[in-house]
């Protein structure tokens, strides 16, 4: 089977709507797969939906290695885009390539992603420069929550949208492939798609992105501690779990599980209890 390419988002530009969704594990992403959505981004976004914390901060390197090749051994179709977590890319070009170079050798991975526009330029041009595709991500960057005071949108401003919409094009220059748009207006989203002549994936960005993303635990409801706007639930995972939990731990307290149809049989002959003395 023949699996998702850069030229792929490249050639459905204006063409096909892409599909994207969140995996970290084996399991989720053969889910995925086998349902035919077109890219897989193992997110740092694990670090909430996962590991529990209230942001994406204390994902690291590692982190983010094992999952990607966990991601990677359950597709056959999807592309896998692996996040570089939090000041992972930071400091300098070098320490961004090598890096970049630990999620595609070791994870598996077919494509990075970076947060941020002309600041980080120059580790863009290194990676690409080491044959790393790179997915640009652009407007509410969590890695930045500090900074920008929380998951806020970004670019209702004029000067802020024209900020956003000139670092668009600087990674689109550099040589991006694709850029998500995070948590900005419907209006600049709709014309940073017209501007690029690569795709844009939106994330609470309006229909009129090239392509969407969710977080699958979101859009599965599976996780509940916060629901954004933008996130529409095709199912509620996380209550049907439950359910199935809470009947679980009754059937066992009433000792209606297990079954004999659960059960194993031994020899029909009765056991010397002498047998069984260690």
């Amino acid at each position: 089977m023949k699996r998702y390419s850069v030229l792929d988002f490249k050639s459905a530009k204006g063409q096909q709507k892409i599909t994207l969704l969140t995996a970290y594990d084996y399991t989720m992403a053969k889910l995925l797969d086998q349902s035919g959505i077109d890219a897989i981004l193992v997110g740092d976004s694990l670090g909430m939906v996962l590991q529990g914390f209230n942001n994406t901060l204390s994902v690291t390197m590692d982190h983010m290695v094992y999952h990607t090749a966990s991601v990677v051994r359950g597709t056959q179709h999807a592309m896998v885009i692996s996040d570089m977590p939090f000041m992972s890319y930071h400091l300098s070009p070098r320490e961004a390539v090598a890096n970049a170079g630990r999620l595609i050798q070791e994870g598996g991975a077919n494509a990075v992603k970076l947060e941020g526009g002309r600041d980080i330029l120059p580790q863009i041009k290194g990676i690409l420069k080491a044959q790393i595709p790179v997915m640009g991500h652009l407007g509410l960057t969590p890695q930045s929550i500090n900074q920008l005071g929380g998951f806020k949108v970004q670019g209702r401003l004029p000067k802020e949208a024209r900020e956003i919409l000139h670092d668009a094009q600087l990674l689109e220059s550099a040589g991006v492939f694709a850029i998500v748009l995070e948590g900005i207006p419907e209006n600049l989203a709709h014309l940073i798609s017209q501007e690029l002549h690569i795709p844009t994936i939106g994330i609470g960005a309006s229909v009129h992105c090239d392509g969407q993303i969710l977080v699958s635990h979101d859009m599965l409801g599976m996780y509940g501690e916060c629901s954004p706007k933008f996130v529409k639930r095709y199912a509620h995972l996380g209550e049907m779990i439950q359910t199935a939990v809470k009947n679980y731990v009754d059937d066992v307290h009433q000792q209606i599980f297990p079954e004999t149809v659960h059960t194993y049989k031994g020899q029909k002959e009765a056991l010397d209890t002498s047998e069984l003395e260690v």
